[in-house]
Order: structure tokens, then C-alpha cells, then sequence
């Protein structure tokens, strides 16, 4: 049967202008050629050694390239905004490339090249992200039976219920339909088989919600999507020495900070400066877990745990807790081997104990390092009750799902972002 549905943004030219290929091209004859054309013949007549503008367009041209990728991947990233991170990564990969450069001692470059290379990939960086922002929220047809029907829009996607087994003229990034519910008869699933022959994809509601919402639902889990759940473990393996070498290079500037802190909590109230507590960690064995102490040692905490104003809080204590530097004594714990950077919050052995009796399979966020930080942190903030705790996670097992460098770098953009307006603080 010949269909006549047709793909959004399928047209030649839409191909063209979306396409990689053109981003790459069109990104370097603006970055890298244009300002070598302007400024290199005006620096020529003053100095120029004969390696330096292939040094400089070597250098620009990587920066930009290393931009693109990493904006590609933070993209496929539910909760990303790509104004957002798309400045710091051209910031960040214009900082390598100059690193690069001073470790290499190479001198043969032009600065004046290289700073007008810098400022066009800014601009060019954010009129990328903006013009994402504008032409490519996707749009999608959603088959209204079972699951689906429950979706609704939001600021990166658009859902048009479908009344019957036809597109018409409309053009969609894709199809949505709960392939399992029994209410897809016949003549639907051949609707799903012309879309797939358009070229026109076909989601499963549950991919749609993960990728909507960055979690996994745990109430819609069966046996065989455990191995999906599986974190890769080469990346485990790059992420524990990832983890100790920031450990190290972070050190100067964490240190100092610790010691301020510890004095300021020692000097607001009695009690020591820092707080140990028995943790459930990787695969679940228990960890003592070091933090600077927020709290009064004095008063009994039965009945203050859950509530949103805890009397035993100290003023530095508030302080600390709403800029994460209680938690910097933990880089001892990553150093040992219990904690990373990045991964599921560690809870108290008598949390663990009671979620695991009314969470389902709460023990199975255990598979990888508890963080300093995490997905559900960065995105739900702070949970305590039941429910609550669900939610979380349903990050936890997004992260699992998805575990990678991308996701991570995202989280440490998110956790800086925390870290200045405060969200989930307690």
C-alpha cells in the first residue's frame, strides 16, 4: 500500500539546513576562515612565522567542533536547556584548546586570531541554541488509546491527539502509541506500519515519558528491562579514575574551604566540626559517610526530619547546607572508593531499611557509586517521605539507564546551578 505521510523537516532543504554537515561547515568558515581572512593579512605585514595560521585555525577549529558534539549529546538530555549549557561548553572547550596550547608550548599563534575566533563561536553557539529552541521542538501524533491518551504538551514537545488512522497533510517528528494496551486494533497498527515505512518513527508511550520527564517509571518495570538497566561498566571504570583525579586537582581549593567551614561550625555552636554517619553505598554495603555538622547536638531529632524548618539547624549550618560545602568532606569518601562525584544520594541505614519494605525495587539503585550530587537532586531536590521517595527513584533508575559522561556533565551544570539559587536545600 503507497503512503503519502510525510516526515516533519523532511523536505531537501530542511535536510540541508539541520543537517550536521551543515552545521559543521557553516560553523567553520564563520569561526575559523572568516576571521583568519579579515585579521590575518593586517597581523601578516607586522610578524608572522610560517606554522602559526595553521596553528590557530588547528586550535579554533577544534574548539568549535569539540562545542557542536558536546551540545549534540547534552541535547538527547531530558530538563536541558540548550541556551543554558551552550555558553559554558564553548567557554569550556575554548579554555582546552588554549590549555592545550600553553602545555604544548607552542608560541606560533595569532592571539588576536584566536580571541576573534572565540567571540564569533559565542555568537554563533548561541544563535544555534536559540534557533533550536525556536524551530525544533518536536511535534508529535499521538495515538489515543491505553497510556498515551494521559500525555500532554510541554516546552519541548507538542502532542495532537489523533481521531483517526491518518496524518492528512500534517508533518510529525513521530508517532506515539502504547503498544501494548488492547485497545490498538487492527486498522491503527496498519496506520503504525505506514508511518514506519514513511520514515516516520513510532515510540512506545514509555520512551516518551522517559525522555519527556528523565525518569523510569518503577510502577510499569517488568523482569526483562533489568539488563537496559545494567550501567555500562567501561565507564564505571573511567569514572573512578575521573573521580580521583579531580579529587587531586580540586584539593587546593576544596581544602581551605573545609577549614574555614569546620572553624565556623565549631565557633556557632558546641559540638565537633564534623558529622559521620553510617550510609547505604555501592552494592549494599554500608559506608561511613563524613559531612560538616549543621545541627545542634543538644536537642533530640525524633518528629524534625520530614518538616521543612528544622529547629536543630544552625545558623552556619543553614548557611552550608544551602551551598553544598557540608558535603565537601565527602572527597574523602570518593578518594576510599565509597562515593563519586555523581550518582544516587546515599540514605541512613533506617531510611534504606523502611524504603526498601514500601518502595519496590528500592536496592536496586545500589548498582552504581552514591554521588555528592545527583539526577534526582539536581531535578526533584529534597524527598523524605514515601512517595516522595518514589519519584526519586525514578530519577535514580534514569541515571542508571542512561549512565554516561553526558548526563554527568549535565548534572555538574545543574549542581552549580543549585548551588547559586539554593533548590533542595534543607
Amino acid at each position: 500500500m503507497t503512503t503519502h505521510f510525510h516526515r516533519r523537516h523532511s523536505r531537501w532543504y530542511e535536510v540541508i539546513l539541520f543537517s550536521t554537515l551543515f552545521q559543521v561547515v557553516s560553523g567553520l568558515l564563520f569561526i575559523v576562515l572568516l576571521p583568519t581572512a579579515v585579521v590575518w593579512p593586517l597581523q601578516k605585514i607586522l610578524f608572522a612565522p610560517d606554522n602559526t595560521i595553521i596553528n590557530t585555525m588547528l586550535a579554533s577549529g577544534l574548539a568549535y567542533l569539540s562545542s557542536l558534539f558536546i551540545i549534540k549529546k547534552l541535547q538527547k538530555v531530558p530538563e536541558s536547556n540548550p541556551i543554558a549549557y551552550a555558553v559554558p561548553t564553548a567557554i569550556g572547550c575554548w579554555a582546552a584548546a588554549a590549555i592545550i596550547l600553553f602545555f604544548l608550548r607552542e608560541e606560533s599563534y595569532s592571539r588576536p586570531i584566536l580571541l576573534a575566533s572565540f567571540a564569533l563561536m559565542l555568537i554563533w553557539i548561541v544563535l544555534g541554541a536559540y534557533a533550536n529552541k525556536l524551530f525544533n521542538r518536536k511535534k508529535f501524533a499521538v495515538v489515543p488509546f491505553g497510556r498515551a491518551k494521559h500525555l500532554e504538551c510541554d516546552h519541548t514537545a507538542m502532542m495532537i491527539n489523533l481521531t483517526q488512522p491518518n496524518l492528512g497533510n500534517r508533518r510529525f517528528d513521530g508517532v506515539i502509541a502504547d503498544l501494548h494496551t488492547p485497545e490498538l486494533n487492527a486498522e491503527w497498527q496498519r496506520f503504525l506500519a505506514q508511518c514506519t515505512l514513511a520514515r516516520i518513527p513510532v515510540y512506545h508511550t514509555q520512551h516518551i515519558i522517559e525522555a519527556l520527564t528523565g525518569r523510569v517509571q518503577i510502577d510499569h518495570l517488568s523482569e526483562n528491562q533489568f539488563g537496559s538497566l545494567l550501567p555500562s561498566s567501561i565507564y564505571s571504570g573511567i569514572k573512578r579514575f575521573l573521580d580521583c583525579v579531580l579529587v587531586i586537582l580540586l584539593s587546593p581549593i576544596i581544602l581551605p574551604i573545609i577549614l574555614i567551614a569546620a572553624i565556623a561550625v565549631k565557633l556557632d555552636s558546641k559540638g565537633g566540626a564534623f558529622y559521620n554517619q553510617k550510609r547505604m553505598g555501592f552494592r549494599g554495603e554500608a559506608f561511613t559517610m563524613y559531612k560538616l555538622r549543621s545541627m545542634r547536638t543538644d536537642m533530640p531529632g525524633k518528629g524534625y526530619t520530614v518538616g521543612e524548618e528544622d529547629p536543630r539547624i544552625t545558623k552556619v549550618g543553614a548557611f552550608i547546607r544551602k551551598y553544598r560545602i557540608d558535603e565537601l568532606p565527602q572527597v574523602l569518601n570518593i578518594l576510599k572508593g565509597d562515593m563519586s562525584f555523581i550518582g544516587p544520594r546515599p540514605e541512613s541505614l533506617e531510611l534504606s531499611k523502611w524504603y526498601e519494605k514500601d518502595v519496590p525495587f528500592f536496592s536496586y539503585r545500589h548498582i552504581v557509586r552514591p554521588g555528592i550530587s545527583g539526577w534526582a537532586q539536581v531535578t526533584q531536590g529534597y524527598a523524605a517521605e514515601v512517595e516522595g521517595m518514589t519519584v526519586k527513584l525514578e530519577y535514580d533508575f534514569y541515571y542508571i539507564k542512561n549512565f554516561s559522561i553526558w548526563l554527568d556533565m549535565l548534572i555538574v551544570a545543574k549542581t552549580i546551578k543549585t548551588i547559586l539559587t539554593g533548590f533542595g536545600a534543607r
